[in-house]
C-alpha cells in the first residue's frame, strides 16, 4: 500500500507541474505582465518589487513576463521535437521489427551506431548543418532522440508480432501493411506514451543546455536556456536572474519524470500484477 500510494503522489506531482507549464505557455501567448522584449534601461536590474515580480535583466526588461513567453517556446521545441522523434522512431521500429531480416540488420547496426553518441554531441554536430535557429534546434534534437525511440518500439513490435490476433488477421486476408498498422502498432503504444512523457523533460533539458551554449534559439526571443545563459555575468549582482528559468527547468524535468513513472508503473502488467 505504500508503494502505490507514492505512485499515485508522484503522479499528481508530475501532472500538477506539466500543467502549470501547459497553463504558463497557453498563458503568454494572449497576456504577459509587460511586453518581454521592451527595453527599459532605467530600470535595469531592479530586484523582484510589487511592479516587477521576479525583477528585470541587465536592459530592464521584465523577467517574469521573459519566463512566461520562454515557457511558450520552450514548450513548442520540446513538444514538437518529442512528437516529431516518436513519429519517426515508431515508424521505423515498425519496419525493422515486423518486417525483419536485412532491412531489420541494417537500420538497426545504423541505430546502434547512432547510440554510441551521446544525444546532446550528435545534436551539436547536427546544428551545425541545420543552423542555430529555431527549426534547426528541433529538427536536431529530433534526429538525436529518434534512435532511442527506435529501440523501443522494435522491441515491442517483435513481442506484439507473435501474438494470436495477429497471425488471425493475416488468415483472414489483410495485407502485410494493414496488420502492420492495425493491429502490430496500435499495441505498442503504451511503452511509447511513458517514453514520451519522460522524453519531453530530456528535450527540454538539452534544449535549454544548447540555449546556454548559444546555439538554441537566437536572442532577443527569450528561453529559460538563453535566460540562463545571460545571467551568467550577474550571479553574485542579480541572483534572481538565474534562479528563476534554473528553477522553472528544474521544476519541469521533475514533473517529466514523476508523470513517467507513474505511466510505467500504471501500464507494464508486471508492475500491475504486483
Amino acid at each position: 500500500m505504500k508503494s502505490v500510494s507514492h505512485a499515485g503522489i508522484g503522479a499528481v506531482i508530475g501532472s500538477l507541474l506539466i500543467i502549470v507549464l501547459a497553463c504558463a505557455a497557453l498563458l503568454a501567448v494572449v497576456w504577459t505582465p509587460y511586453d518581454p522584449l521592451a527595453i527599459d534601461l532605467n530600470h535595469r536590474l531592479q530586484p523582484p518589487s510589487a511592479d516587477h515580480w521576479l525583477g528585470t535583466d541587465e536592459f530592464g526588461r521584465d523577467v517574469a513576463s521573459r519566463l512566461l513567453a520562454g515557457a511558450a517556446i520552450s514548450a513548442a521545441v520540446a513538444g514538437t521535437t518529442t512528437l516529431l522523434a516518436l513519429l519517426a522512431g515508431s515508424l521505423l521500429g515498425l519496419l525493422a521489427g515486423y518486417v525483419r531480416g536485412w532491412p531489420d540488420r541494417l537500420l538497426m547496426m545504423v541505430n546502434d551506431a547512432l547510440l554510441a553518441f551521446p544525444g546532446i554531441l550528435f545534436a551539436l554536430a547536427l546544428l551545425v548543418v541545420f543552423g542555430a535557429s529555431r527549426l534547426g534546434l528541433i529538427l536536431a534534437l529530433a534526429c538525436a532522440y529518434t534512435p532511442g525511440v527506435i529501440r523501443v518500439a522494435r522491441a515491442s513490435v517483435l513481442s506484439v508480432r507473435e501474438r494470436e490476433y495477429v497471425e488471425a488477421s493475416r488468415v483472414i486476408g489483410n495485407s502485410e501493411l494493414v496488420t502492420a498498422l492495425r493491429h502490430v502498432l496500435p499495441n505498442c503504444i503504451s511503452p511509447l506514451i511513458v517514453l514520451a512523457t519522460s522524453m519531453f523533460g530530456w528535450v527540454l533539458l538539452s534544449e535549454s543546455a544548447l540555449s546556454f551554449l548559444g546555439l538554441g534559439v537566437p536572442p532577443p526571443a527569450p528561453t529559460w536556456g538563453n535566460m540562463l545563459a545571460a545571467s551568467r555575468p550577474f550571479f553574485d549582482s542579480a541572483s534572481w536572474l538565474s534562479l528563476a528559468p534554473g528553477l522553472c527547468i528544474v521544476l519541469t524535468l521533475l514533473g517529466g519524470n514523476l508523470l513517467g513513472d507513474a505511466l510505467r508503473d500504471r501500464l507494464d502488467p508486471r508492475a500491475v500484477r504486483r
